[in-house]
């Protein structure tokens, strides 16, 4: 794998990489292969960015061609799709986003019908049919070929789902969100006033190419400083498709996904509602997640980098709760994805019952100072880093001096030419350095 599909679909420059012939192609394949010739419809949405109308009619296009009747649900999160796929028995589900990244880049995520991510078995198959120009579908005419439903409804049921998700009143409590200029834009502020918030925005009015342009989840400075500003109960901050909160708390300070984490995995324990005792990482998750969870008897489970794989975890293991640092936090029994709104409201209502205030639930794990830097490498080069000796000698020589208070984490971007180097230690100023030195290291051995 790898060629076509990174950790989270399809990704890349719309109309370069993510050329309208490519979306074709994956619509054909990635349909047939999940289909296997039964009849059925598949859904698809989209975030805000300028490309969507491209890749859409490219990828409904290669659908239609072989059979599928495409219902168009428009502008809606991720974890909107994977909800409609799964409730509504679709053959398949699609979400046209780049996720996080700018607007140039789009991508293409894909969900059974059970509303899951595809397994890696499934997308290397999707994959080889592409690049091995297997022809395996015959070419469809007449009324054989599919139609499309473009309706409202779908975000609708999806904003009624968000609504009913769980009993509390806000009245008289003031929430914040950045809404990065994304796919909540027409849906955030409707559902949190449903459960009597006051609701404050800033934006949300998309304009095709300001998604995540510094603001949302990836600069969180903007809602740190509008809940300070208005005084907020909580700020909650999303990426373009919505499929993880950053949360800030009463006194400015971040939640992160560890930290949700945290608050979650201990509210359900106490509630012994925590499933088989343990909850769902990866292998960036902080050190100090993992030493909080074992503290109240928490077992903690790691997995490879992706919500996809911590979701793969749960599943064959019968764990409710997951979650990645980056704020993708998944709840099984509610949706089969992260989601961004879903979790902020989870924590509203953990405050709610609890009578603590968000800070006071921040504090039940203390994070590792942790320092990330990213190293620009040739994409052909980036999974072979721990190949190379050179640099395999220098992380072991830097890991020496923590003494098993500290560690290091190398791994490929599974979107973009670059290594990611976590460094995680008890000094910020000495493991700063100490990334800094090591990604220039690995760049100049690989470049």
């Amino acid at each position: 794998m790898g060629k076509l599909f990174g950790t989270d679909g399809v990704r890349g420059i719309a109309n370069k990489f993510l050329s309208p012939d490519l979306c074709f192609e994956l619509g054909r394949s990635a349909g047939f292969v999940l289909s296997k010739e039964k009849k059925g419809k598949v859904i698809v949405g989209r975030d805000t960015r300028y490309s969507g109308d491209l890749i859409e009619s490219s990828l409904v296009a290669g659908l239609l061609s072989i059979g599928f009747d495409v219902d168009i649900a428009g502008v809606i999160p991720t974890p909107g799709i994977a909800y409609l796929t799964k409730t509504y028995d679709y053959l398949l589900g699609v979400e046209i986003s780049a996720s996080h990244n700018p607007y140039e880049y789009n991508g293409i995520k894909f969900f059974s019908s059970q509303g899951f991510k595809l397994p890696d078995e499934v997308e290397n198959e999707i994959e080889s049919i592409i690049l091995d120009d297997i022809k395996l579908y015959k070419d469809l005419t007449g009324d054989k070929i599919g139609r499309i439903n473009r309706s409202d409804k779908f975000v609708s049921i999806y904003k009624n789902y968000l609504k009913n998700l769980v009993k509390m009143d806000l009245k008289g409590k003031k929430i914040a969100l950045d809404i990065g200029n994304g796919a909540l834009y027409d849906i955030a502020k409707e559902v949190l006033e449903s459960y009597g918030a006051e609701v404050i925005v800033i934006n949300d009015k998309p304009n095709g190419k300001n998604i995540n342009d510094n603001c949302g989840s990836t600069n969180p400075n903007l809602i740190k400083e509008l809940v300070i500003k208005e005084k907020a109960l909580m700020g909650m901050s999303f990426d373009g498709d919505a499929d993880r909160i950053i949360a800030v708390d009463e006194k400015g300070s971040i939640v992160d996904g560890d930290h949700i984490l945290a608050i979650c995995a201990s509210y359900l324990k106490e509630k012994n509602k925590l499933k088989n005792n343990a909850c769902v990482g990866t292998i960036m998750s902080n050190m100090g997640l993992e030493k909080y969870l074992k503290s109240i008897g928490v077992n903690f489970v790691a997995t490879k980098v992706g919500d996809r794989y911590i979701i793969e975890e749960m599943r064959k293991s019968d764990y409710i709760v997951g979650a990645e640092q980056s704020g993708h936090v998944i709840f099984l029994e509610h949706n089969t994805t992260g989601d961004g709104l879903a979790t902020g409201i989870n924590l509203l209502n953990i405050m709610e019952d609890t009578g603590k205030k968000l800070s006071t639930l921040n504090e039940l794990m203390t994070s590792y100072p942790q320092v990330l830097e990213n190293a620009k490498v040739p994409d052909e080069f980036k999974r072979k880093v721990l190949e190379v000796p050179e640099i395999k000698e220098k992380i072991n020589k830097i890991e020496e001096k923590y003494k098993g208070n500290g560690r290091i984490v190398i791994r490929p971007s599974g979107t973009e030419p670059l290594v990611r180097v976590m460094i995680e230690g008890e000094d910020i100023v000495s493991i700063g350095k100490d990334a800094i030195e090591l990604k220039n290291f690995i760049e100049e051995k690989l470049n």
